[in-house]
C-alpha cells in the first residue's frame, strides 16, 4: 500500500486567484480524501449593507465580485422590489435582461480561457479572451462601463439604451459568432481535450441533487434547473431560447454546457435588442415599507440569491446573501477522490468557483480552542434577524 501525504492547495497558490484552502489527502498520485477550508476573506459587506441606503446599497452588492457584477444588484434589486411588490417598467425589464446576458457571455468566456491555461491550452485562452474582449466593448457602450455597470436600481435601471447604438452592438456580438463556433469544434472534436476532461471528475445526477448544486455545474450533470425557466425573471419567459442540459456530468461536459449557453445568451440578446419596448426605464421608488424580500435570479454560476429586511427606515436592517459557489463548492468532494493529483485543480476549476461571492466571515480561535464554529456563526444570525423581527412584529 502506498504512503499517505498531505498535499495542501492554497490559501495562496497561483492557480488560485483568492484565498481559499484545499488539503489533499493523496495515496502516490490517487486523492483519497479532501478537506476544504473557507473563510480566508471577511468581506464584512452583509453588514455593510446595513449602513448604506437602499440605493447605495446596490452600488455596494456590484463590488462583491467584478465578473458577477450584475448578478448581486439584479438579485437584490428584486429583492427590494418583493417588499413592495411593485412591477418594474417592461422597458426596464429588458434592459436589464441584455446586461444580465452580455455578463453571462463574458463570465463563460473568462471562464473557458481559463480552463484552457489550467490545462496548458493556451491556444483556447487566447481566442477566448479576445472573443471577450468585443463582448466588453458591448457592454460600455451600453452602460459605460466595461465591468461594474451600475446599471440598476430599485425599480428599473438607472441608463437608457440609445437607439443608434443598436446597429453596432449586434454587429460586435455577430462578429464573434464564427470564432465562437470555432472554439465549440475545438471543444468537441480536440482528442487533447477529450483526454484531459472525458471522464474525469463525474458528478453524478445524484450527487449534484444531495449536494443542491446550481447552475451549469448541476445541469452538465442532466439536472434540468434554470430560474430563468423554473421562475422567469426580467423577459426570460417572452424569448425563444433553450436550456442546455447534458448527462456526463465530468469536466467535459462541464465545459460544453457553458460553450453552448454562450450561444443561447447571444441569441436572447439580439432578440431583446430587436424587441426592445418604448417606455419609462424607472419605477421611481420613494419609500421601503417594512418588511421582507427575497430575489433570485440565474447567475452565470448558477442561483444568487438575496434576502432583504426593511424596518422603515432608508436602508436595510438585514441583508444576506448566498452565492452559487457556496452550493457548488462542497461537489468538489463528491468529484475528486479517486482522482489523480494532476486533475485536481481543472476539476475545481470545473465548477467556475468565485470565492470573493461565497466568503463571509473567518472562524477565530483563541489559542488552538475555536470560538465560534458554523453552526454558531448560523445561530447569531438567525437570533440577531429573529430579534428584528420581533422588534418590527414581523411573524
Amino acid at each position: 500500500m502506498a504512503k499517505k501525504t498531505i498535499v495542501p492547495i492554497g490559501p495562496y497558490h497561483p492557480l488560485q486567484e483568492e484565498p481559499e484552502f484545499f488539503t489533499l489527502t493523496v495515496e502516490g498520485e490517487k486523492i483519497v480524501d479532501i478537506d476544504v477550508r473557507v473563510g480566508w476573506n471577511h468581506r464584512g459587506i452583509e453588514k455593510l449593507s446595513e449602513s448604506k441606503s437602499f440605493d447605495q446599497s446596490t452600488f455596494l452588492v456590484e463590488r462583491i465580485c467584478g465578473i458577477c457584477s450584475t448578478s448581486h444588484p439584479f438579485a437584490y434589486t428584486r429583492a427590494v422590489e418583493d417588499i413592495i411588490s411593485i412591477e418594474v417598467p417592461e422597458r426596464a425589464k429588458y434592459i436589464r435582461t441584455i446586461i444580465a446576458e452580455g455578463e453571462r457571455i463574458h463570465s463563460h468566456l473568462l471562464w473557458l480561457g481559463l480552463a484552457g491555461h489550467f490545462l496548458g491550452y493556451n491556444t483556447v485562452y487566447m481566442w477566448a479572451w479576445k472573443l471577450r474582449e468585443e463582448i466588453l466593448d458591448v457592454m460600455e457602450i451600453l452602460s459605460g462601463n466595461r465591468n461594474n455597470y451600475a446599471m440598476f436600481k430599485p425599480g428599473g435601471v438607472r441608463r437608457d439604451i440609445n437607439p443608434d447604438d443598436i446597429p453596432g452592438v449586434v454587429k460586435k456580438i455577430d462578429s464573434i459568432i464564427p470564432t465562437l463556433v470555432m472554439l465549440k469544434k475545438a471543444v468537441i472534436d480536440d482528442p487533447v481535450l477529450h483526454a484531459r476532461t472525458k471522464g474525469v471528475g463525474v458528478l453524478t445526477k445524484e450527487d449534484s441533487i444531495s449536494y443542491c448544486a446550481l447552475g451549469p455545474t448541476s445541469r452538465a450533470s442532466g439536472v434540468a434547473r434554470d430560474i430563468r425557466k423554473d421562475c422567469p425573471y426580467g423577459v426570460y419567459d417572452k424569448l425563444e431560447w433553450d436550456m442546455i442540459v447534458t448527462q456526463n456530468g465530468d469536466v467535459f461536459d462541464k465545459l460544453l454546457v457553458r460553450v453552448l449557453e454562450t450561444f443561447e445568451s447571444i441569441k436572447i440578446v439580439k432578440q431583446c435588442l430587436k424587441d426592445l419596448p418604448k417606455g419609462e426605464i424607472d419605477a421611481k421608488i420613494k419609500n421601503i415599507p417594512p418588511g421582507e424580500g427575497i430575489g433570485h435570479i440565474e447567475a452565470p454560476r448558477g442561483e444568487c440569491f438575496h434576502y432583504v429586511l426593511s424596518d422603515g427606515t432608508n436602508r436595510p436592517a438585514r441583508h444576506k446573501v448566498r452565492a452559487p459557489t457556496f452550493m457548488n463548492l462542497p461537489t468538489y468532494k463528491a468529484t475528486v477522490i479517486g482522482e489523480t493529483i494532476s486533475d485536481a485543480t481543472i476539476i475545481l476549476a470545473a465548477i467556475d468557483p468565485c470565492y470573493c461571492c461565497t466568503e463571509r466571515v473567518a472562524v477565530r480561535t483563541l489559542k488552538g480552542k475555536k470560538i465560534y464554529d458554523g453552526q454558531d456563526l448560523v445561530k447569531l444570525s438567525q437570533e440577531k434577524t429573529q430579534k428584528i423581527k420581533d422588534k418590527m412584529g414581523i411573524k
